[in-house]
C-alpha cells in the first residue's frame, strides 16, 4: 500500500484491507462523477462532453506530482516502483482494440464494471462481452504468442525516450493539460450550444 507500509507507518497485516477500502471509495467516486453512464464516456468521443479527459489528465498530474514530492523527502524510492514492460507493437494493437471497445460500447474495463455495480444493463452486457473477449483471446494465444512479446523495449518511461528530467516532464504535462482543457471547454460550447 505505497510508501505507508514500506515506511513502516502502516502494518503490512492491513495491506489487502486498505486496498479493498481504496477500490471501493475509487468505483465510488466514479459512479458520483456519472463514469457509470456509456453516454458520459462516449461523450469525449463526439465532443459533447470532455470530463473524462479531465478527470485522467489530473489524475496523472496530481500522482505525477506526489510521487516527485514523496520522492524528493523520502518517503518513496522511485526506482522501486514496478513498470509495466513495454511491447511496442503489441502496445499499439492492444489500444487501437481498447480503443475501438470503449467507442462501440461506452465503456473500458474499470467503468464498465462500475456501471454493472448498480445494475446498468448496457454496463452487464459489456461486461459479459469483455469475459468472452479474453476467453477467445486465451484460447487463440497459441497463433500469436510470439507477436504478444515482439517489440520489447523493457521498463522505459516517457522521460527515458524524450532525454529530459522527471520534473520537466511533469511541467510539460501540465502546460498540455491546460491547453488541452481550455480547447475542450470551447469544442464542448460549440457542440453543445451551436447557435452561440
Amino acid at each position: 500500500m505505497g510508501p505507508l507500509v514500506t515506511q513502516g507507518i502502516i502494518d503490512p497485516a492491513w495491506n489487502n484491507l486498505i486496498a479493498l477500502l481504496v477500490g471501493m471509495a475509487f468505483g465510488f467516486i466514479l459512479e458520483s462523477s456519472g463514469f457509470s453512464s456509456s453516454r458520459k464516456l462516449a461523450g469525449v468521443f463526439y465532443g459533447y462532453d470532455f470530463v473524462v479527459l479531465k478527470v485522467f489528465f489530473t489524475a496523472a498530474i496530481t500522482a505525477a506530482l506526489g510521487l516527485l514530492l514523496m520522492s524528493s523527502i523520502g518517503m518513496i524510492d522511485l526506482s522501486k516502483i514496478f513498470i509495466n514492460p513495454t511491447f511496442l507493437g503489441p502496445g499499439i494493437v492492444g489500444g487501437i482494440i481498447m480503443g475501438f471497445g470503449f467507442i462501440m460500447g461506452g465503456y473500458c474495463p474499470g467503468t464498465s464494471f462500475c456501471g454493472a455495480a448498480i445494475g446498468k444493463i448496457d454496463a452487464i452486457i459489456f461486461t459479459l462481452g469483455m469475459f468472452v473477449g479474453i476467453l477467445i483471446f486465451s484460447e487463440l494465444f497459441p497463433l500469436y504468442s510470439d507477436f504478444f512479446t515482439s517489440g520489447a523495449m523493457g521498463n522505459i518511461l516517457v522521460t527515458d525516450v524524450l532525454g529530459i528530467p522527471a520534473g520537466l516532464f511533469v511541467l510539460l504535462l501540465t502546460i498540455v493539460a491546460v491547453g488541452a482543457f481550455y480547447v475542450t471547454g470551447i469544442i464542448e460550447k460549440r457542440v453543445n450550444n451551436p447557435k452561440s
